[in-house]
C-alpha cells in the first residue's frame, strides 16, 4: 500500500481539521459582512425616510412662500394701481384750481385796468378843469389890470390918487397871485401815487415819510407832526376837504385832488411840509406825508 504521508510528513487528519477551521473563520466573517450591509441598509433606509421628510417640509414651505409672495405682489399691484389713481386725481384737481385761479386772476386784472384807465381820466378831467380854471383867473386878471393901466394912462393928471390906489391894488394882486402860485404851484419834490413808489422815494433818502388812513369823525389824528381833520370826501371827483393844525395854526384845504400836493411851512423847517392824498373813498382818505430831514431857522 502507498504511504499516505505528505512529503512534509504531516498526516490527512491534520489537513482536515486546519481546513474545517479555515472555513469557519469565513462564516463569521460573511456573517459580519451580512450583518454590517444589514446595519447599513437601515441606516440608509433611516436617513432616506429623513430626507424624504425634510424635502417633503421644504417644498410645503416652499408653497407657502410662493403663495405669500403672490399674495403680497397682488397687494402690491393693487396698491400701485390706488396711489397712480389717487396722483392722476390729484393732477386732474391741481388743474382745475389753476384753471379757476388763473381766470380769476385774469378778471381781477381786467377789473384793476379798468378802474385805473377811469381814475387816469378822471385825474386829466380834472387836471385840465384847474387848468382852465387858472387860465381864466389870469385872463380876467390881466383885462382887469390892462383896463386899469388904461384909464389911468389916459387921465395921468387928474386921477393921481386913482393911479397910486390901482398900483397898490395892482401889487396887492401880484403879491396875492404869487401866494396862490406859492400854494398851488411851489416846485415839489417827486410825488409818489402808490406803495411802490413811496418805497422808491424811502429808498432815496432825501425825507421823512409818513403813511396815514384818516377816516372821518371828530377826532383829528396826528401825522408826523401835525393834526388832520377830515371833513368831507367826494370819491367820484377825487376831490376832499381837511383842516390841517401845524404849529398851533389851523389851516382850511378845500376842493383838494388826489395826487396834489399840499404844503405849508412849519417852523424851524426850511422846506415845506407836504401832504398828498392817493386814495379818496366814502369818508375816508389814504396818502403820507413827507417831511424835511433836516430843521434849521428860516432866514
Amino acid at each position: 500500500m502507498e504511504d499516505l504521508t505528505s512529503k512534509n510528513g504531516e498526516s490527512p487528519t491534520v489537513i482536515d481539521e486546519g481546513y474545517k477551521s479555515g472555513n469557519g473563520l469565513m462564516v463569521w466573517v460573511m456573517a459580519g459582512i451580512v450583518f454590517g450591509l444589514l446595519v447599513a441598509n437601515g441606516f440608509l433606509f433611516w436617513r432616506g425616510n429623513q430626507l424624504e421628510g425634510q424635502v417633503s417640509k421644504m417644498q410645503s414651505v416652499t408653497q407657502t412662500d410662493i403663495a405669500s409672495l403672490r399674495e403680497n405682489n397682488t397687494q402690491t399691484a393693487v396698491s400701485i394701481q390706488r396711489a397712480v389713481e389717487e396722483f392722476n386725481q390729484q393732477i386732474h384737481d391741481t388743474s382745475s384750481k389753476t384753471d379757476v385761479a388763473v381766470t380769476r386772476a385774469r378778471s381781477t386784472a381786467q377789473k384793476h385796468a379798468e378802474k385805473l384807465v377811469e381814475t387816469l381820466a378822471t385825474e386829466q378831467k380834472a387836471s385840465q378843469e384847474r387848468q382852465e380854471k387858472l387860465a381864466q383867473e389870469l385872463g380876467t386878471v390881466r383885462e382887469t389890470t390892462e383896463a386899469k393901466v388904461t384909464e389911468i394912462v389916459t387921465d395921468v393928471g387928474t386921477v393921481k390918487g386913482e393911479v397910486a390906489s390901482t398900483k397898490t391894488s395892482l401889487e396887492n394882486s401880484i403879491n396875492e397871485l404869487r401866494s396862490v402860485r406859492g400854494d398851488l404851484g411851489v416846485q415839489s419834490g417827486l410825488i409818489a401815487t402808490n406803495s411802490k413808489e413811496l418805497a422808491a422815494l424811502r429808498e432815496m433818502g432825501e425825507r421823512n415819510y409818513y403813511e396815514f388812513n384818516v377816516t372821518k369823525s371828530n377826532q383829528p389824528q396826528k401825522i408826523g407832526g401835525i393834526i388832520v381833520t377830515l371833513r368831507k370826501t367826494d370819491p367820484k371827483r377825487n376831490k376832499y376837504n381837511v383842516d390841517v393844525v401845524a404849529d398851533d395854526r389851523k389851516v382850511e384845504k378845500k376842493d383838494k385832488y388826489i395826487n396834489e400836493p399840499i404844503q405849508f411851512y412849519v417852523a424851524g423847517a426850511r422846506q415845506p411840509f407836504e401832504m398828498v392824498v392817493n386814495e379818496v373813498q366814502k369818508d375816508r382818505i389814504a396818502g403820507y406825508l413827507a417831511t424835511p430831514k433836516v430843521f434849521q431857522s428860516r432866514r
